[in-house]
């Protein structure tokens, strides 16, 4: 199980956009076809570490994000392995028919990095905070779609996104947040793992609500409730499979993400258990608003995405089955 590979101490805070960046630079050692190409946001979106190893495969477009993920699937037509960052704001937020149109109708394997993802991008506001990427993303056929945890998880996607033979879609935070994950924690695209087991109730989460899903089961613990924390790292193709195992188990469902709860992983995770297991379930995320202004951990609080709004939902879902089953 892969709690077994979870490291013992969380003390150490990263960005998860640099663990993207190691990766990236990794890859393009590892394969002289990987290429990137950026929207004027080089040092921000962690893309710089390659762009100085390897000049003559790095393109800098500047603002013009449609002409950056239409590059991007040229490149891709002609064998390469193209790596395009902006922030998710403007990509996909900005091009995302450039991004339906030229990469997913024809099946290009283009990475699109969206980095400063979620409201805990923090003072940039709401312009900024993108939230909706999510669910953008996963409407479209053939893409991929990739949250990681920290920033351990997200230098392997992004070796494994290299190596995928379809469009892809990581989305990166921009705040420092807990590692907690280590170099032996297992990492698959499309696979989903039970990071703490439990019983009475099954935590869904993505990207770096993941943490605070596993803080809520500590929480959670303390009232003697049994929370399973499921992470699901590739929201798309979703792990049906070890989702359904652990909402057969426990009967109760919350899904916690750093973005839009419409579209998003609760959107995803409801539809797979209203075809296939009909389960009592929560959703925390952003309930159909927009981010402010604020602190990263302010924001988490106020918007109710912390390890205490998580423990609540949790507590609430079974306050409520048991109130039925009288």
């Amino acid at each position: 199980m892969a709690e077994m590979h979870l490291k013992k101490d969380w003390g150490q805070e990263e960005s998860i956009r640099k663990g993207f960046g190691r990766g990236l630079l990794e890859a393009g050692k590892a394969d002289k076809n990987v290429v990137a190409a950026c929207a004027d946001l080089t040092e921000s979106t962690q893309m710089i570490h390659f762009a100085e190893a390897f000049p003559e495969r790095f393109l800098e477009v500047g603002v013009a994000e449609q002409n950056l993920v239409t590059i991007g699937a040229g490149l891709a037509a002609i064998g390469k392995i193209p790596f395009v960052s902006s922030y998710a704001a403007f990509s996909p937020g900005r091009n995302w028919e450039q991004i339906r149109t030229t990469v997913c109708i024809n099946d290009r394997p283009v990475k699109i990095i969206g980095s400063h993802a979620g409201v805990s991008v923090g003072p940039d506001g709401a312009t900024h905070q993108m939230l909706e990427d999510i669910a953008l993303m996963r409407a479209l056929p053939n893409m991929v779609v990739i949250a990681p945890c920290d920033s351990v998880e997200a230098q392997k996607a992004t070796l494994a996104m290299a190596k995928d033979k379809r469009p892809n879609y990581i989305r990166l935070s921009r705040a420092d947040t807990p590692v907690f994950t280590s170099p032996h924690t297992p990492f698959e695209i499309g696979k989903g793992y039970v990071f703490r087991a439990g019983s009475d109730v099954t935590i869904v989460a993505t990207g770096t609500m993941t943490y605070q899903a596993l803080e809520a089961a500590k929480l959670l613990a303390n009232k003697d409730i049994s929370a399973e924390v499921v992470h699901i790292s590739t929201i798309k193709p979703l792990d049906g499979e070890v989702i359904l195992a652990s909402a057969k188990k426990t009967r109760h469902v919350v899904t916690a993400e750093e973005a839009q709860i419409n579209g998003g992983l609760g959107g995803a995770v409801a539809e797979l258990l209203g075809e296939r297991l009909p389960t009592s379930m929560i959703r925390v995320g952003m309930a159909d608003r927009f981010g402010e202004s604020g602190e990263p951990d302010e924001l988490l609080k106020h918007f109710g995405l912390d390890a205490e709004s998580i423990a609540r939902a949790a507590q609430k879902i079974l306050t409520d089955h048991t109130n039925h089953s009288h």
